[in-house]
């Protein structure tokens, strides 16, 4: 079963805010994503129900790794379609706004073709 998109979403910001915090607590989410407390309440426990993420007692939020996995080929590709996308002329806040939308349907075959024509060309 395909993880929906905002399933992606929070997993993406997830790994994104671990990066920058020790830890990471869905109101850290809310506030980051611009959801109510709620919200992030209800996608994170979907989350756990299907093994993306553990929540301990103290309400940290780590991927496990099937999340990871998930998350980090989400932003690799959301980053490597906002730098395509400038590098055709987009302006960046465009190109991330694109990239966030198709980052989740392309298809891996024609994302694999972006990305080996794109950074056959960067070097």
């Amino acid at each position: 079963m395909k993880l929906l998109e905002s399933g992606e979403n929070y997993l993406k910001r997830i790994l994104i805010l671990s990066t920058k915090n020790e830890h990471v607590r869905s109101i850290d989410l809310a506030k980051d994503m611009g959801f109510s407390k709620p919200s992030v309440s209800i996608g994170l426990k979907k989350l756990k129900e299907s093994g993306y993420v553990e929540v301990d007692d103290k309400g940290f939020v780590t991927l496990t790794e099937r999340g990871y996995e998930v998350a980090s080929s989400t932003l690799e590709r959301h980053e490597t379609l906002t730098a395509f996308f400038v590098s055709l002329g987009v302006d960046e806040e465009t190109a991330k706004d694109d990239a966030c939308k198709v980052e989740h349907d392309l298809s891996e075959e024609t994302f694999e073709a972006i990305k080996n024509r794109f950074y056959s060309k960067k070097h």
